[in-house]
C-alpha cells in the first residue's frame, strides 16, 4: 500500500477538506500515517491569511520535501492559489492544486502512479465535491455548508483565493450529515468561509440549522467562526434546541468604529454588543470567542483603546489575536499611516493577556455546574480529556475508559497552567 500523510495550515474549514481528503485516500487503498513518518504521498493544506501563514507553509514544504525525499508533494489550499506561479516554479513540489479542485488530489494522485501525464485541471472543480468522513485525524468533524466571500473586507485576501460566495444544497448537507452520525461522529461542526450568509432556495442559515437539529441520533451541533452579519435577529433562538452547542466564534476585529470602517466591516461596536447582549439575555452563560485585528493602519492610541474596552466588556473567553498583515492586492495595503510592527507586537501582548484573564474568569464562573464532555482522548492515568458543550477544555477520571462517548461531569476546579482546563467529576452514573 502507498503511504499517505497530511499537514494541515490555518482555518478549520482546510481542517475539514483534509479531514475528507483522508476518507477519500482510505476508500482508495491508500495507508494513511501520521506527518511525523516517512510517506510516498505528502498532502500540504496551506494557508495565506497573513505573510507568516506564507511563511509556515513554505517551511512545512521544504521540510517535507526534505523528510520524504523522491515523494510526491501536494501543496494545496489558499497558498496555492494566492502563489500559484511561484509554487509551480518550485521543483521540491510535484502538484499545485487550487481550492477548486481540492477534491480531485486523489484522482490526480491515482493518475500518476498509473504513468499518466495529468495537470489538476484535467480534473473537474468542486469546491463541495467530497465525500462525507469516516476517517478523521480528529474526534469531532465538519460539515462544510459554504465557500467563499462577497464581504471585501480591506484587509482580506480570502475572496481573491476562495472566490465569490457560494451555498451547498440543502439536502446535501443534511445527507452528509447523517453519514457522519453513522459513521460514529458525536459534534459535528458547521463551517464554511462566511456561513452567515449561507442561503440555498427557501432555506437560510437559522432555517437550516433547525433542519440540522431535526436529524435523529446522538449527536451535537457546534457552529464555526462566524461574521456577526448575514444571519437575523432571531437567530439565536436556534441555540435553545438541545443538540446544538452555546458557542459562537464571533469575529470581532476592532472595538473602534473609525477602525471598522476603514476595514469595510458591515457592523459598529455597538450592533456586535447587541447581538451578544440578546443571547446572553436568554442564556447567561453563552460562551463567546472571537478575532482582533491589532495595528491596522491608523490604529490609534485611542483605537486601541477603545478595543481594549470591548476586550474586556465582552467577556470573551479567547480572543485569537492577529498583528496586522499587509497583503499585496487588498486596499488596506495602499492605506496610509501603516503602524509600526513594535507597536503591533505591544498591543497584541496586551490583548493576549486580557484574553487569559477573560478565560480564566469565564472557567470559574461555570464551577459547580454540569457539561456534557465529549471525551476525545484518554491518558495512561485514566484521565479523560474532552470538550463540554460550552467549549470548556475538561478533564476527569474515566471510569469505564470509553473514547467518543457524552458523559455528564460537574465541574469542579480551575486548573491555571499554562493551558488551562477545568477538574471534572463524572456524574453519569450518579443516583
Amino acid at each position: 500500500m502507498k503511504k499517505v500523510s497530511f499537514k494541515t495550515l490555518g482555518c478549520r474549514l482546510n481542517q475539514y477538506e483534509t479531514d475528507a481528503l483522508v476518507t477519500q485516500f482510505h476508500q482508495a487503498g491508500y495507508q494513511v500515517v501520521d506527518y511525523s513518518k516517512h510517506a510516498d504521498i505528502t498532502v500540504i493544506n496551506t494557508c495565506t491569511v497573513t505573510n507568516q501563514s506564507d511563511q509556515k507553509s513554505r517551511n512545512t514544504i521544504n521540510h517535507a520535501a526534505r523528510k520524504n525525499a523522491g515523494g510526491i508533494v501536494v501543496v494545496t489550499g489558499c497558498m496555492a492559489n494566492n502563489h500559484k506561479e511561484q509554487l509551480e516554479a518550485n521543483e521540491l513540489i510535484t502538484y499545485v492544486v487550487d481550492n477548486e479542485h481540492k477534491s480531485s488530489i486523489v484522482s490526480l494522485v491515482d493518475a500518476h502512479f498509473k504513468g499518466e501525464v495529468v495537470h489538476p485541471q484535467s480534473f473537474p472543480g468542486d469546491v463541495f465535491g467530497f465525500e462525507a468522513v469516516d476517517q478523521s485525524l480528529h474526534t469531532r468533524t465538519s460539515i462544510k455548508v459554504q465557500d467563499g466571500c462577497d464581504n471585501f473586507c480591506t484587509y482580506c485576501i480570502v475572496p481573491s483565493v476562495r472566490g465569490r460566495a457560494v451555498s451547498r444544497p440543502l439536502e446535501e448537507v443534511l445527507e452528509n450529515i447523517r453519514r457522519v452520525v453513522d459513521n460514529g461522529f458525536k459534534e459535528i461542526v458547521i463551517t464554511g468561509v462566511n456561513i452567515g450568509r449561507y442561503e440555498y432556495g427557501q432555506y437560510n442559515l437559522e432555517r437550516s440549522i433547525e433542519k440540522m437539529a431535526e436529524l435523529p441520533g446522538d449527536f451535537r451541533i457546534r457552529i464555526s467562526s462566524m461574521e456577526p452579519d448575514g444571519f437575523g435577529p432571531d437567530f439565536h433562538k436556534v441555540f435553545q434546541h438541545p443538540k446544538m452547542a452555546p458557542h459562537l466564534h464571533l469575529c470581532s476585529q476592532s472595538g473602534s468604529d473609525k477602525i471598522l470602517k476603514l476595514m469595510r466591516r458591515m457592523y459598529t461596536t455597538s450592533s456586535f454588543m447587541e447581538i451578544l447582549n440578546t443571547f446572553r439575555k436568554h442564556s447567561p452563560d453563552f460562551n463567546f470567542t472571537t478575532d482582533i485585528i491589532v495595528g491596522f493602519p491608523g490604529e490609534s492610541k485611542e483605537d486601541f483603546a477603545e478595543t481594549v474596552r470591548i476586550a474586556r466588556e465582552a467577556h470573551f473567553s479567547h480572543i485569537h489575536t492577529f498583528r496586522y498583515s499587509r497583503r499585496k492586492g487588498t486596499r488596506a495595503d495602499r492605506l496610509e499611516d501603516q503602524v509600526a510592527e513594535k507597536i503591533k507586537s505591544e498591543r497584541s501582548e496586551v490583548i493576549r493577556k486580557i484574553s487569559e484573564e477573560n478565560r480564566i474568569r469565564y472557567m470559574q464562573s461555570m464551577i459547580g455546574k454540569e457539561q456534557q464532555v465529549l471525551i476525545e482522548k484518554l491518558d495512561r492515568k485514566g484521565t479523560a480529556h474532552g470538550y463540554g458543550e460550552h467549549y470548556l477544555p475538561v478533564q476527569f477520571p474515566s471510569s469505564d475508559g470509553t473514547r467518543n462517548i457524552f458523559r455528564k461531569v460537574k465541574l469542579k476546579k480551575v486548573e491555571t497552567s499554562e493551558t488551562p482546563f477545568i477538574h471534572g467529576l463524572d456524574q453519569s452514573f450518579s443516583p
